[in-house]
């Protein structure tokens, strides 16, 4: 297929996504692992980036495109959705479907036939390492696949804003200290269940992003109170006794995780909590995930030191490490949390900033200072 792109991101980036997922590919073969996904090669990338891409600018009734593309054949959809006829790839067919599939959860099948893309129609259902595209806002797109065991969030490869990409590194699981949260987003190969706790922590992030206000969640550990020295009292919402209703699901047996009733409940409790991110102040939650208080206050410790510096990175190519001083990651919001976790160095603290940027602040024993990774990239 020869296919001439007019956006330029589109043919810079698509033999990099071929070779991601090629090797992925072939390793998940080496493996045993079935039910594997076609390969994307560049043209085919190229494409489907740039019809999505210009589809994305234009708004139907309104409203710009919000949609889901995969690359895959009906064979692969489980139980399609399928058009008589089928519809080519274009901005002007994306932006006319685009009201009726905008659910999360819902792809637009695409498939090439005789040198050609059409859409063919949709799927809830795609195999492992499927290429999927999805549209967050005008000009803003996210290249994904699903994760090899199936649950949790779809693991990133690379985002489009514009003239600037970010290609997703795998390597940044390499660091030391590194955030479970961050090593889960990044490993491709770790098992991930609806509720395993770090996975929980990523619903979390998620939620809190989407509400788009901005917010602070502070994790702290279960059997101490130490994190009250870090709150400026009196608390307005102090939760006595402390709300349970995440906390006793998590604790249930993990086989009730597969029932539909369960996830519904689980992400309602996820809702709740990081819908109460939103109130000015922080939330703050135990690492057995009590709710404590929200719109809480932080303010520095006594006898301990104002934080003049701290570790911040990227998990993007181009995003090592680099020491600044905290309000260089962001304002009055990231400082005070970068002060709770310099105090509370057993504590973790996840901010979403109302640009649509999130970092998660964490104590890192080894460079002995906060680090902080901003890891929106990861949770588009």
């Amino acid at each position: 297929m020869i296919y001439q792109s007019t956006y330029q991101a589109a043919w810079v980036i698509a033999p990099k996504v071929e070779a991601i997922f090629a090797a992925h590919l072939s390793a998940a073969r080496e493996s045993g692992e079935d039910d594997l996904a076609p390969l994307p090669t560049a043209n085919v990338v190229e494409a489907i980036i740039d019809a999505t891409f210009w589809a994305s600018l234009r708004k139907e009734e309104g409203h710009s495109p919000k949609i889901s593309l995969a690359y895959l054949p009906p064979q692969q959809a489980g139980n399609p959705l399928l058009f008589k006829h089928r519809l080519p790839l274009s901005p002007g067919i994306l932006t006319k479907i685009a009201p009726g599939v905008e659910r999360a959860g819902i792809h637009l099948g695409v498939w090439l036939e005789d040198d050609e893309l059409f859409i063919w129609g949709t799927t809830v259902s795609i195999p492992n390492f499927c290429f999927v595209l999805d549209v967050s806002e005008p000009a803003l797109l996210v290249i994904k696949h699903r994760r090899i065991y199936g649950f949790g969030k779809f693991t990133n490869i690379a985002v489009l804003k514009g003239d600037q990409v970010k290609m997703v590194d795998e390597n940044s699981t390499n660091m030391a200290d590194c955030p479970p949260m961050l090593l889960s987003l990044l490993d491709l190969t770790a098992p991930s269940y609806w509720n395993d706790s770090v996975n929980v922590m990523i619903q979390l992030a998620v939620s809190m992003r989407s509400h788009g206000r901005g917010g602070t969640l502070l994790v702290v550990p279960a059997d101490t109170n130490n994190w009250l020295q870090s709150i400026i009292k009196p608390i307005q919402y102090y939760i006595q006794p402390a709300f349970t209703g995440l906390s006793k699901l998590l604790q249930q047996d993990r086989k009730e995780a597969s029932q539909i009733f369960w996830q519904t409940a689980l992400k309602r409790e996820v809702e709740h909590l990081a819908g109460l991110t939103a109130v000015d102040g922080a939330t703050v939650i135990s690492s057995d995930y009590e709710l404590l208080s929200f719109g809480a206050k932080i303010g520095r410790a006594k006898g301990k030191e104002n934080i003049d510096e701290l570790s911040f990175s990227e998990p993007i190519k181009g995003g090592d490490a680099i020491v600044v001083h905290p309000t260089k990651v962001g304002g009055t919001r990231h400082l005070s949390a970068a002060q709770f976790v310099h105090d509370q160095r057993d504590a973790t603290a996840l901010v979403a900033s109302q640009d649509g940027h999130f970092t998660i602040y964490t104590w890192s024993e080894s460079q002995g200072r906060v680090q902080a990774h901003r890891i929106d990239t990861l949770l588009l």
